[in-house]
């Protein structure tokens, strides 16, 4: 076994290229030259550091992308050595530098260790027991009709449940008969088309939901990016298009998190108010969640004109693989469904409406919200501390509520080239450009979303603190 004592890499500290992707690219083409044989070990990151008069952390960050890209493995109390890549690359083609896409992602995707996911949830603390008990008396009580075929619009039972509930905490006014259940907020935008009529115009506020952006698009709606202000949606460009539909997420707008005010609501209103066929589509997704002030009321329920769709689903305070959603049309639009629409079956089995109509009913999904806003608040709270200690956060936006936190960053980076960054040592963020309609957002500084649902305090401790890696040095 031979050891590479010394290595001569040519450094450019000019910023434009940052130091541990030089060392990075020089070894990779080393290896790939077969100028490092198999099983040759590398120098120790302190020895490297001193010899090319850089950062230890600089060093451990280039053996750390070579280690999760498979070049290079790391063997306790031993060091670093270079792996068999003969079955990476064609040997005979130098050209080749790069592993397959697909490779390369499911490396990366095996090697990450803390995932700031925006959309993640608490699993842990789920009302398990309740859930289980539910299902088991459900399942006794009821076995025969829950496998008959039930209703196309979702079972009444769980209509009538979805209903008091919206009332109760979200000031949602509708009757039983407003409500379609289906499986996922796609399906119920899929309906839209119609009940509306094709060829319509949209207006999203951009950054927005880019699930729902790209939805509209797939059902042939044309769909166009709105600036925000403070206070979310600008009317004034709604006005001058004569826009169609308008998507929004008022009681807690994704990614930003801005909450509108009652005075762009009322401005809204009378907007979808001046034309019949004008309409709002208020995406309620996380509004359960809320952890300063009081509950914001739903746009629904300031609507006197019936101009709102509202939606709302179970994925976030049940579970993603619940896949349960609620679409509350106005009368009129219910009048059209159910004349276009009758014959549809319902998407999601009745077993499982039932089950979330008893969970609801017994007091298990309030008691659950309440466990879960406590647990989430908490961790919330951790942190807001955790950033508040890094001089690379410039500033801290939405952490009010839901469960993610958009962070402005101070780096010359661009928000997409840190996620590079943050994969290469297996933190997974997530740039605030991604979700720009038409990719045209500009920012100042760099920003990214950070979720913290579906973390546990140390990994969120320990994530941050392998971001400090990437954010300090660069």
């Amino acid at each position: 076994m031979k050891k590479v004592n010394e290595m001569m890499i040519p450094l450019s500290h000019d910023g434009k290229i940052p130091l541990y992707l030089q060392i990075y690219e020089h070894i990779k083409r080393e290896i790939i030259d077969g100028k490092i044989s198999c099983e040759e070990k590398l120098p120790s990151t302190r020895f490297l550091s001193a010899h090319l008069q850089v950062s230890r952390s600089t060093v451990e960050l280039a053996y750390e992308q070579l280690v999760s890209e498979g070049y290079i493995e790391a063997r306790p109390y031993r060091g670093y050595f270079i792996c068999d890549v003969s079955d990476l690359f064609d040997l005979g083609e130098r050209e080749k530098e790069e592993i397959t896409v697909e490779k390369k992602q499911k490396t990366i995707e095996r090697e990450i260790k803390v995932d700031f996911s925006p959309t993640a949830v608490d699993l842990e603390h789920f009302a398990i027991n309740a859930w289980r008990k539910v299902s088991k008396n459900l399942l006794y009580e009821e076995s025969a009709s829950l496998f008959q075929e039930g209703e196309g619009i979702g079972e009444y039972a769980l209509r009538q449940e979805i209903t008091r509930y919206l009332y109760q905490s979200r000031g949602v006014s509708c009757e039983p008969d407003q409500v379609i259940v289906g499986a996922g907020n796609e399906y119920l935008l899929m309906l839209l088309p119609q009940i509306l009529g094709s060829n319509k115009r949209v207006a999203m506020e951009s950054p927005t939901y880019m699930q729902a952006c790209e939805t509209f698009l797939n059902l042939g709606y044309q769909v166009r990016a709105v600036e925000m202000d403070m206070q979310g949606i600008q009317i004034e460009p709604l006005i001058q298009e004569d826009t169609d539909i308008v998507y929004v997420m008022p009681s807690h707008q994704f990614p930003m998190g801005t909450v509108m005010p009652l005075k762009r609501r009322m401005e809204l209103l009378k907007w979808a108010a001046l034309k019949e066929e004008r309409y709002i589509v208020e995406d309620d997704h996380d509004s359960e969640f809320r952890y300063k002030g009081k509950p914001i009321p739903s746009l629904q329920g300031s609507d006197k004109n019936e101009k709102v769709i509202y939606l709302g689903t179970f994925s976030k305070s049940i579970a993603p693989s619940v896949r349960v959603s609620y679409l509350v049309l106005p009368k009129k639009l219910m009048e059209i469904y159910r004349k276009k629409c009758a014959f549809y079956a319902s998407t999601v089995p009745k077993v499982q409406q039932m089950t979330i109509c008893a969970f609801m009913r017994e007091g298990h999904f309030e008691r659950h919200l309440n466990k879960m806003r406590s647990i989430y608040r908490k961790k919330r709270d951790f942190f807001l501390e955790e950033l508040k200690k890094r001089k690379w956060v410039k500033k801290i936006c939405g952490g009010n509520a839901g469960m993610h936190i958009l962070i402005e960053v101070q780096s010359h980076f661009s928000d997409e080239e840190l996620e590079k960054l943050a994969e290469g040592i297996g933190v997974r963020i997530y740039p605030l450009s991604k979700y720009y309609i038409d990719g045209n957002g500009m920012e100042e500084s760099p920003k990214i979303l950070l979720g913290y649902g579906g973390l546990k305090e140390k990994e969120i401790e320990r994530g941050l603190k392998e971001l400090d890696k990437i954010m300090l040095f660069f």
